[in-house]
């Protein structure tokens, strides 16, 4: 059971984090944001974090005080807060660079502790470089990964039910002046099931699939349902040789001990790599910010 952080971030950091809100650095701004998995208290006093942060993300509540949407709040912000910027990040010869905004559902387009997989697929791809590997990439949200891919030379096929996503990802292609990413605005398991009849092959399969989600047309994606049949149906599609596999989970309750057991049905596990993602607060705390499973060949 491994516990990995990014190492190479400079254009983000961890103040502080604690009574379920964090509090961070993106480029010149700092944000305070909920998080869930902060259940300790914070280190620093909240007049310190008012003083510090450029804009708060609140969530809906009512009279009585309670939540009324988890999924929904709304920005507080100073006057020298941009409606969007750029931060970059760098890891060898890779440059990727990311158009960040402030989202009404509190996302801002990357998360941090992903560097540590976009380092790892990097490297994965890039001694068979001039063979162009084909990269699939699910649930890609704004695309790190599909940029970390591109940018070892790899074909990427980058999937996402939602337009302005793939849009927002298209704005972070163009910047880290990549080319050589397929766009496809679709259900991932619709998807995948098509790519399996079509017999089309992967060196590289990526995934970050969602508790919950809902395809364009409707299509219902429930994660304890549906992640069976989708990885193995990614398993009809790996190539054996020169690969990798990539699963991330954000769902708590989710163990890295689950991933194991689920992906070890359809793949051997002779040389992979488990458990959680987290990133260091600069006061000292680790917050953890996911599972993972990852294997190359």
């Amino acid at each position: 059971m491994l516990l990995l952080t990014p190492k190479h971030w400079k254009d983000y950091e961890l103040i502080d984090c604690g009574n379920f809100e964090k509090l961070e650095r993106f480029g010149k701004y700092i944000l305070s944001r909920p998080e869930p998995q902060a259940l300790w208290n914070k280190k620093m006093s909240e007049a310190e974090w008012k003083k510090l942060y450029n804009a708060k993300y609140v969530r809906e509540k009512g009279r009585d005080g309670i939540l009324l949407n988890t999924e929904k709040g709304r920005w507080i912000t100073k006057s020298n807060m941009p409606e969007n910027w750029f931060i970059s990040y760098q890891y060898k010869e890779m440059n990727l660079q990311f158009r960040l905004a402030l989202t009404s559902f509190g996302h801002i387009g990357v998360f941090p502790e992903q560097a540590e997989n976009w380092d790892y697929i990097y490297d994965c791809l890039l001694p068979n470089k001039n063979q162009k590997p084909k990269v699939l990439n699910l649930f890609a949200y704004t695309g790190g990964a599909s940029l970390a891919a591109c940018s070892a030379g790899a074909e990427v096929v980058h999937v996402d039910s939602v337009k302005q996503t793939i849009n927002w990802s298209n704005l972070n292609k163009e910047a880290s002046g990549l080319d050589g990413i397929r766009w496809v605005v679709e259900d991932a398991m619709k998807f995948v099931k098509r790519e399996v009849k079509r017999g089309n092959k992967y060196s590289g399969i990526i995934m970050d699939p969602p508790a919950y989600g809902r395809g364009p047309d409707g299509e219902k994606w429930v994660l304890e349902t549906g992640i069976n049949e989708l990885v193995k149906l990614c398993s009809e599609m790996f190539l054996d040789d020169h690969s990798f596999f990539i699963i991330n989970l954000y769902s708590m309750g989710l163990s890295a001990q689950i991933l194991q057991n689920l992906i070890s049905c359809y793949f051997p596990l002779t040389n992979s790599e488990m458990g959680e993602l987290f990133i260091p607060s600069k006061t000292g705390y680790n917050l953890p910010l996911g599972t993972f499973l990852r294997f190359k060949k």
